[in-house]
């Protein structure tokens, strides 16, 4: 920028085109110039700084002292064009008092709305002031040119004419590399968009519930003989918070509903009671379908425990053979005796064989030491 001008360019604009006008100051403050052309012609790497836009500095109005002191301190004129700007007298003002300074050639028009030249007040985008003044046919940088099917890439294109413009350098001198500067961008937009899309979509997974659906499998040797399994009570622990349902039977499912998915995977705790079976207490990797495997107590049915008893003589039968389900045994000095019958072989109940009378020759399952069969004469 020639050091006797305070600002680069100055954007003549209607209020109704204020964000437009915000929008070619941003951009062409932050722009960027390649390092080489950078050497080559003596830039700062932001060489369109600063760029006055009233809103920043002062309100807009008439031209007033100040106004007129600024663009007189600007080196180039942006004039945002559309049939807002067209109508506005303001803006006439602006262009015309530029051209007056002998700068006429450093006058830029950005077209943001309407055609140039259409003879139509609605669409008319040049202030009458350019034809009053006979200013050299200009069309302008147009965002609405349909160069590309992109509307946002037109718009890009119409930017980097104005950047040539101002500089005095070739367009496609830096719209090529500015090209593939968007292209860079949009690659890194989509990139990111997609790990974002990625982690939203895994937040939701995670805070979408599932279904645990759980049953029962006997590793044990499977007797027919015994009861089956009734009324499992399975617990499920998840941190703080138990979840507990009641399996019926060996074939029945349960279902845990809506378990946070952050669990998915991880180690849970489950337990399991239920008469005639052992307790379990185990650590599963919690998955949609949680198989738990159980074994029966081999000691309910197993565990054949009783005393012989005469009750004449109200003492304990010692010594006297028994033949227990095929199993033969003798009863201790008290009359007691105590047999194990693999699972295999058990039953809810046994017959007593003896050479000696008796008055039940059954015995009930499970039994234990206040059991008591009765000798008879």
């Amino acid at each position: 920028m020639d050091s006797q001008f305070k600002y680069f360019a100055f954007i003549s604009y209607n209020s109704k085109d204020t964000e437009w006008g915000k929008k070619v100051q941003k951009k062409l403050e932050h722009y960027r110039m390649p390092a080489t052309l950078c050497s080559e012609h003596g830039w700062k790497r932001r060489p369109i700084n600063p760029v006055f836009f009233a809103p920043t500095d002062i309100q807009p109005g008439g031209l007033s002292a100040e106004l007129q002191e600024r663009l007189k301190a600007s080196q180039h004129l942006i004039v945002i064009c559309s049939p807002n700007s067209a109508k506005s007298q303001w803006v006439g003002r602006e262009i015309e008092y530029f051209h007056n300074l002998g700068r006429t050639n450093n006058i830029h028009f950005f077209i943001v709305k309407g055609s140039p030249h259409s003879g139509d007040p609605a669409t008319e985008c040049f202030n009458p002031v350019v034809d009053k003044l006979r200013l050299p046919e200009i069309l302008g940088a147009n965002i609405n040119e349909h160069v590309y099917r992109l509307p946002w890439l037109n718009r890009e294109r119409a930017f980097v004419q104005l950047v040539s413009k101002l500089l005095g350098v070739e367009f496609d001198t830096i719209w090529q590399r500015h090209k593939r500067r968007l292209v860079r961008k949009v690659l890194a937009w989509t990139i990111a968009s997609i790990v974002v899309l990625s982690a939203l979509i895994g937040v939701w997974r995670l805070n979408q519930p599932i279904d645990v659906e759980t049953q029962l499998n006997e590793t044990s040797v499977h007797n027919p003989n015994l009861p089956p399994l009734h009324k499992a009570i399975v617990t499920m622990s998840l941190d703080n918070e138990t979840k507990t349902d009641t399996i019926q039977t060996m074939q029945s499912k349960i279902v845990f509903s809506n378990i946070p998915h952050r669990f998915l995977n991880k180690q849970v705790r489950f337990t399991v009671t239920c008469r005639d079976f052992i307790g379990v207490d185990t650590v599963v990797t919690l998955s949609k379908n949680v198989i738990l495997d159980v074994k029966r107590d081999p000691s309910v049915y197993g565990n054949v425990h009783f005393l012989l008893y005469d009750p004449d003589k109200e003492t304990g039968v010692a010594d006297t053979k028994l033949e227990i389900n095929g199993y033969e045994i003798t009863t201790d000095e008290n009359g007691y005796m105590s047999l194990f019958i693999p699972l295999e072989s058990q039953n809810k109940y046994y017959k007593i064989k003896t050479q000696i009378g008796l008055y039940n020759d059954t015995i009930f399952m499970p039994c234990g030491e206040s059991d008591v069969i009765m000798t008879k004469k």
